[in-house]
């Protein structure tokens, strides 16, 4: 098994005015060591009771930054193809270019930003190809998701996915198809609900990563005569089943639910430009 912990005094230079020198925490595993710093370049502890520097303060505005602009694309304030302004977020949030670009870094690698010559920043904007492609995977992920929420799902989660269930059918039934932005919220908590229910953390952000890609797209769906009807019709067709535990229809059900046929996706491809 496991061996404890071994702590080993490393002789750093201590900063001046700094507290106690850092220490260097060499953990021992399975035949493999394994060290990293517990002070040093990150954090000192002193007689006010710890100071954040340089890498940790980077760190929580690089997240700051990145939240930030998650939750711009969630509410539809950031649409495909829009610029990102290096400029106005470092004034938004009181943080220097460095963290802006660490988040533009990290939006890249999961392919929801595109940094182009001359243009900077842009927010992922697919071709009918991609789109499809996209569609084809989530549509897949989502399934998973409702099939696995079949067989995992707690009653309280349950209770909550009723709960937004009704929530649909009365805004379908009262406000048509008016509101659809107002829809499309409790669609995504209708999405999230089944995606928590599945009880895998790995699944759920893949989910929301390429559910992000497409947010715009599925937001613009619900302007159509119609969709909001069919939507909250196939969510209580969805929740039934996963409340039956029959995870094969289920998971049947959520993809015809999010699948689009090409026709559709062209439409929407060119609602949004």
């Amino acid at each position: 098994g496991p061996k404890p912990a071994e702590v080993c005094p490393a002789r750093l230079a201590k900063p001046r005015g700094a507290g106690a020198p850092a220490l260097l925490v060499s953990l021992r595993l399975q035949r493999q060591s394994v060290c990293f710093e517990i002070s040093g370049k990150l954090r000192w502890v002193n007689g006010n009771g710890g100071r954040q520097t340089g890498g940790l303060r980077v760190a929580g505005q690089t997240e700051q930054v990145l939240n930030a602009i998650l939750m711009d694309i969630e509410a539809g304030r950031l649409t495909p193809g829009a610029g990102l302004d290096e400029a106005d977020l470092v004034s938004r949030h009181g943080v220097s270019r460095t963290p802006v670009r660490e988040a533009f870094i990290q939006l890249e690698a999961i392919g929801l930003i595109k940094r182009l010559p001359r243009k900077g920043a842009v927010l992922f904007k697919p071709t009918l190809e991609e789109f499809l492609a996209i569609l084809e995977v989530h549509a897949r992920l989502e399934g998973q998701a409702a099939g696995l929420a079949a067989r995992r799902m707690t009653q309280d989660q349950a209770r909550a996915l009723a709960q937004i269930v009704c929530a649909c059918e009365t805004h379908a039934a009262e406000k048509g198809d008016g509101d659809p932005a107002g829809y499309y919220q409790l669609n995504l908590q209708f999405h999230g609900a089944v995606a928590q229910g599945a009880g895998n953390a790995f699944l759920l952000e893949m989910i929301k990563t390429n559910a992000r890609k497409l947010m715009a797209y599925y937001r613009a769906r619900y302007r159509f005569p119609g969709s909001i009807a069919q939507s909250a019709k196939e969510h209580r067709e969805i929740a039934e089943l996963i409340f039956a535990h029959d995870r094969e229809a289920a998971e049947a059900a959520m993809v015809r639910h999010v699948q689009f046929d090409q026709v559709t996706v062209m439409d929407l491809l060119a609602a949004l430009g």
